[in-house]
């Protein structure tokens, strides 16, 4: 397939994990992509892995997305060195799970910032691009965690509000062609959620297992499954979908 030929991605939170897969998948299919994370040297060899694999141009830095001036250096240099933007990705996360008793203030904080305030910066900086050219794409990134998580106030209340920001951005932005919409994984083997494993006293293998018990098609989910998802979605096989949030969860969230 190369419903991306022509298009340049940009990717937050992409050295690894979903981000990593939705890159993979949107060069797969032509687009010159923009690896962008907190770890600039993983960042880059995944950029460098890319570029070699499927023959597209791609671009990468260090940006932390809750900084403005990093964003806005982010987005200037995608278009300057891949020629353009059409597809945003907001994809980087972090987790800070506790308990509310136990949560801090900074706990709450730094997920807002990295879940919220992200997207608003990243999403602010590139629809001047997209608006301009009157086509873009942005798909964001939530989670089954949105319908609430014991230990998980900040990010589920995090993933909600991405829920609210893609509905809000679909009816300002659509007017201009550009399509705004959610995608919500369920779990999804990650370094993320193996380290979340950990933090229960379980193997990640154990919770993988445990996980898939209480899916109905009972296997736990992969980057490519979600990456599948948000091609879908910022291809024009997905033009007339809007302000939506697709859940990837393999069923979890039936009941």
């Amino acid at each position: 397939m190369s419903r991306f030929t022509g298009r340049v991605a940009l990717v937050t939170g992409a050295a690894r994990g979903i981000g990593l897969g939705i890159a993979e998948r949107l060069a797969t299919e032509g687009a010159a992509v923009g690896l962008f994370d907190l770890d600039d040297t993983a960042a880059r060899e995944a950029a460098q892995q890319i570029s070699d694999r499927h023959g597209v141009p791609t671009t990468a830095a260090a940006c932390d997305v809750s900084d403005t001036e990093a964003v806005e250096s982010a987005v200037a240099q995608c278009v300057q060195e891949l020629g353009g933007l059409h597809v945003l990705v907001n994809n980087a996360g972090i987790l800070r799970d506790n308990l509310l008793f136990k949560m801090s203030d900074e706990d709450w904080d730094l997920v807002m910032k990295v879940h919220l305030r992200g997207p608003f910066l990243m999403s602010r900086a590139a629809q001047r691009h997209l608006v301009a050219q009157r086509y873009g794409k942005i798909v964001n990134i939530s989670s089954v965690s949105a319908l609430g998580a014991r230990g998980q106030a900040n990010y589920s209340a995090a993933k909600m509000g991405v829920q609210g920001f893609t509905r809000t951005l679909a009816m300002e932005l659509g007017p201009f062609g550009i399509n705004v919409n959610a995608v919500a994984p369920g779990y999804v083997v990650t370094e993320m959620t193996d380290s979340m494993a950990r933090r229960l006293q379980l193997s990640p293998e154990e919770l993988r297992e445990s996980s898939a018990a209480v899916q109905p098609i009972r296997r736990v989910g992969h980057p490519e499954d979600i990456a599948a998802a948000v091609a879908f979605l910022a291809s024009e096989e997905g033009s007339y979908i809007t302000g939506q949030t697709l859940y990837v969860d393999g069923g979890r969230t039936l009941g």
